[in-house]
């Protein structure tokens, strides 16, 4: 009576936070163009090549909310599709951005967009794929859908688990709703020790939490697109360089790396910036600031070839800038010289690449602490950033060694991938 009284109120109080925000979600599609992908797949309709799954017990559902989490479990799908080849493996998203990566890596007709948790948007999902178990990468603790998964007989696996920083007090805060939510769980995969001493703590049955490590570690240098060889060649043939590869990159940065490119450009005339903003909506809005600036640039959607010595290149494209980090002197990951929490530095660290990031990296603090330990990383704040550039590029010794340190560090903690399947494969075999 309890637990029927507190999904109401929950399902009620999400409809009434949907309707006041409604306002919000309108204006984001209407005029940036966020939302209208996949709406009606987000409200319960079942892809037509979804309902052709077969036999009940035989779909592996894995949900992976963005571009981060679907490199992520990569390596993962193709392992539990080799393990359980009578299993259809299905993926689903929540943003445009991991869903067009999805497709491209799993196929459109296995992908589709993750249901909003009302039951009338999950419940088609459930009775079209009736999923023998549901593997949920990272933290995502939607109620309805957990408790009504659950109640279909699937086996429920959070992998990849982890409690940022950031999200640890709100978490703290409603332990005991979530205790309700975690009992859904069969099985907690948590990154690290700490992860798993958190998870326990807002509730998780300690029975069934678990270390596996961290997916990410595992993710594969990607195919490089042409990409990658064509600004090779223009690099080689103009004699441009040194390269600076800025990724991820979020509002309030990109003017600290622009002053610190001016700077760099004083010793290095012929010196190359590839930047890339995390959002696609912001592509527009950055090369406005590099015009106002004054600095000469290039969109790579409008890119020819032409000589980029001396200026920006600007990523505005999705999915090619985890292979260009190869061709960076220097990496440095977004989300961090402002209050963001950071983003992940494994993807230049797998090529050797000197990484440096600023001081605010909460949701990546145990690899960044990792990194950190093993003199492995750079963690500047915004004043000291143009400084630590410059000091890098004028010692290559030292440059090539931190980058040497980084690829050490990435080949000593592989391994997950293969213990979260095996566990994964113990918990699909329970009776």
């Amino acid at each position: 009576m309890i637990s029927s009284l507190y999904n109401f109120v929950y399902s009620v109080a999400l409809a009434g936070g949907m309707l006041v925000s409604l306002p919000y979600w309108l204006f984001q599609m209407a005029f940036r163009g966020k939302y209208r992908k996949g709406l009606s797949e987000r409200l319960g309709r079942v892809p037509a090549e979804l309902r052709r799954s077969g036999v009940k017990g035989r779909v592996i559902w894995v949900h992976a909310v963005s571009v981060g989490e679907v490199l992520a479990v990569a390596g993962l799908v193709e392992k539990l599709r080799r393990r359980f080849p009578q299993h259809r493996v299905v993926i689903s998203t929540t943003t445009n951005t991991g869903q067009a990566l999805a497709r491209k890596r799993f196929g459109e007709a296995n992908v589709f967009y993750f249901p909003m948790d009302f039951a009338f948007a999950i419940r088609p999902y459930l009775k079209a794929l009736r999923p023998a178990m549901l593997v949920i990468a990272e933290t995502e603790f939607w109620p309805n859908f957990l408790r009504l998964t659950h109640d279909g007989g699937s086996r429920i696996a959070i992998v990849n688990a982890r409690i940022s920083d950031r999200s640890w007090p709100n978490y703290q805060r409603f332990r005991g709703l979530l205790r309700k939510v975690l009992v859904n769980v069969d099985l907690f995969l948590a990154q690290t020790a700490e992860d798993a001493g958190r998870l326990q703590d807002i509730g998780a049955n300690p029975e069934r939490v678990r270390v596996a490590g961290n997916l990410k570690f595992d993710i594969p240098a990607p195919v490089a697109p042409a990409l990658v060889a064509d600004l090779q060649k223009s690099f080689v043939e103009t004699g441009a360089g040194p390269v600076l590869v800025c990724g991820s990159t979020v509002d309030g940065e990109e003017p600290l790396l622009l002053k610190a490119l001016e700077n760099l450009l004083v010793r290095y005339p012929r010196a190359v910036m590839i930047l890339a903003p995390r959002h696609p909506e912001r592509f527009s809005a950055v090369a406005t600031l590099l015009q106002q600036m004054g600095i000469r640039f290039w969109r790579r959607s409008g890119w020819n070839g032409e000589a980029l010595s001396g200026g920006v290149l600007l990523l505005d494209t999705i999915g090619e800038l985890a292979a260009v980090y190869a061709l960076a002197d220097i990496a440095f990951v977004g989300g961090s010289l402002v209050p963001r929490g950071g983003h992940n530095i494994i993807e230049p660290a797998q090529y050797g690449v000197a990484t440096v990031v600023g001081n605010h990296t909460e949701n990546f603090r145990d690899i960044v602490g990792l990194f950190e330990s093993r003199d492995a990383v750079r963690i500047v704040g915004p004043a000291e950033l143009p400084l630590v550039l410059m000091e890098l590029l004028a010692n290559d010794v030292e440059r090539l060694a931190l980058g040497r340190r980084a690829a050490e560090t990435m080949r000593s903690q592989s391994g997950a991938t293969e213990r979260t399947a095996d566990a994964l494969q113990e918990l699909l075999a329970r009776p």
